[in-house]
């Protein structure tokens, strides 16, 4: 046994289940070693910011990692930005980065860069291997780094000959971290603070958006009549009908602070205190009310559901919280608009479906009419880095075979990551995709007016346009294995809504929008 075999026998024995992968010359005799593990699916992405949005994907919904397999430093910079939404999302990630040869590295070959430097920002931990014997006790370490409570991205570096080199020392276990239980002092804080507010708001994040941690908060907000509010861009939320509705706090910093006006007591759950995205001039960066009083209950790494369970249960709050669904109305018939194509999605929605939301300016609404639709998860763009739709819904994908995947996705960011449409095809993966094309990075044409830039010339324009050839997406999508189908007015869209969800295997709808002046 070599120590790639050693390394992959390992991660395979401890639960990892899938392999992201764009490897090259320094990781074959990992390649060789996951053909011969059937307990790992290997899946290959053709950049690699599909591969790490892919694991994102796959960690969020999965609950454990995932791994991805990249080649040198150059290969896991070009995955650095989904990496960054992965961190921010607290999603279960391990990368596996191929090296040269340690005697090959002192000669500064073209590929030789400082790897730890480039994982270090986007990683939780990061180790490199020392010999052939202790590859497969890195992987034992990064598993449990991976695990730590919600989850993490554990990086390990591993040398070309410390792959080829032969192993027969077995690693030892590694106990995996337990999240931290809040204080009871802590949890009678909250209490009190929620019992003495005339306004009081619950701000969820992380692992209090799911299962037994929002049923607590619904239970919460029934005793105190506390608002629920979660991150702007949550990495899973469970919704629909029969799950406690949580509002989610806008994403310009003046919306948001105007929808916490008002409120005099903050209990963070999961979550930090909300700041604006960016900085405007003469605007405040934090959105909480000055005279708010704030009380941290509990991290997003700690024991979130049994601080949120302990809460309710101090606060006698009933035990089970109704909830009901509402008629989704039937969207009329007509020009494509956010409204109709949000009204058209809630209409449509399977049960048990995933929605993986990288819309931009066309998501919100699609939120928001979907509230009390079947039963649901929505992923979001939790670091801000896009071109990260397309890839997670690869992840979940694969993680949740028997659940259907919609990517609702804007056309500037879609082209980022393009290639996923390719995995999608090559691994007949679930995924419906729906593509907003608006042929602009309409975001940034907001942001000029919000900065005071409204008043700009051609070549300001057209940094944002996406015209200057127009992007046919379905001959694009065609050409990339997927089927794919242009839409112009409603009912087109619903039939092929319908259509793309009644049958297995990816599909795309080009959903034609107009541009934003």
């Amino acid at each position: 046994m070599n120590g790639a075999d050693a390394l992959i026998a390992t991660l395979a024995k401890q639960g990892v289940r899938a392999c992201f992968a764009n490897p090259g010359t320094s990781e074959l005799h990992l390649v060789a070693a996951l053909d011969r593990e059937p307990g790992i699916r290997s899946i290959l992405g053709l950049f690699e910011g599909v591969v790490t949005g892919a694991a994102d994907g796959y960690g969020r919904m999965a609950g454990v990692p995932a791994m991805t397999l990249l080649h040198l430093g150059p290969g896991l910079a070009n995955g650095l930005a989904n990496l960054h939404n992965a961190r921010r999302a607290r999603s279960p990630v391990i990368n596996l980065i191929g090296d040269h040869a340690v005697d090959h590295v002192g000669l500064d070959a073209p590929l030789t860069s400082d790897i730890e430097g480039l994982a270090q920002p986007m990683s939780d931990w990061v180790r490199r291997s020392t010999s052939p014997d202790d590859l497969a006790q890195a992987g034992a370490e990064a598993i449990a780094a991976a695990q730590r409570h919600p989850g993490a991205i554990a990086s390990v570096i591993a040398a070309a000959d410390h792959c080829w080199g032969a192993s027969s020392v077995a690693p030892k276990p590694v106990a995996q971290p337990q999240a931290v239980p809040t204080d009871d002092e802590v949890i009678a804080a909250a209490a009190e603070a929620l019992k003495a507010s005339t306004t009081p708001c619950l701000f969820l994040g992380g692992p209090a958006l799911l299962g037994d941690a929002l049923d607590a908060a619904g239970r919460i907000q029934a005793a105190t009549n506390a608002r629920l509010i979660c991150e702007t861009f949550p990495a899973r939320v469970e919704r629909g009908a029969a799950r406690v509705a949580v509002e989610r706090l806008p994403y310009f910093g003046d919306a948001a602070i105007a929808s916490l006006t008002g409120t005099d007591t903050v209990v963070l759950a999961g979550a930090p205190a909300p700041v604006s995205f960016f900085a405007y001039e003469g605007q405040p960066s934090r959105l909480l009310p000055d005279d708010a009083r704030v009380v941290m209950l509990c991290e997003a790494r700690d024991d979130v559901e049994g601080a949120l369970i302990r809460l309710a249960d101090l606060l006698d709050a009933p035990t089970a919280v109704s909830s009901t669904r509402a008629t989704a109305d039937v969207t009329p018939e007509g020009p494509l608009t956010p409204a109709s194509v949000a009204g058209v999605l809630a209409e449509c929605l399977p049960e048990q479906a995933i929605v993986c939301d990288e819309a931009a300016t066309t998501g919100l609404p699609s939120f928001l009419a979907t509230t009390a639709a079947a039963p649901h998860d929505w992923l979001t763009l939790t670091g801000g880095a896009i071109g990260q739709g397309l890839p997670v819904a690869v992840g979940a994908a694969v993680a949740c075979p028997d659940r259907p995947v919609i990517a609702l996705q804007a056309d500037g960011s879609g082209l980022y990551t393009l290639q996923a449409l390719w995995t999608m095809a090559r691994e007949q993966l679930d995924v419906t995709t729906v593509l907003f094309n608006n042929g602009s990075y309409a975001i940034l044409n907001i942001e000029l007016a919000r900065v005071g830039l409204a008043d700009v010339g051609d070549t300001a324009r057209s940094l944002l346009d996406l015209t200057q050839p127009a992007i046919d997406w379905t001959a694009l999508s065609t050409s990339l294995g997927v089927m794919a189908t242009q839409v112009t007015t409603t009912a087109e869209y619903r039939t092929a809504l319908k259509n793309a969800l009644a049958q297995r295997g990816p599909r795309l709808i080009e959903v034609m929008v107009a541009p934003r002046a």
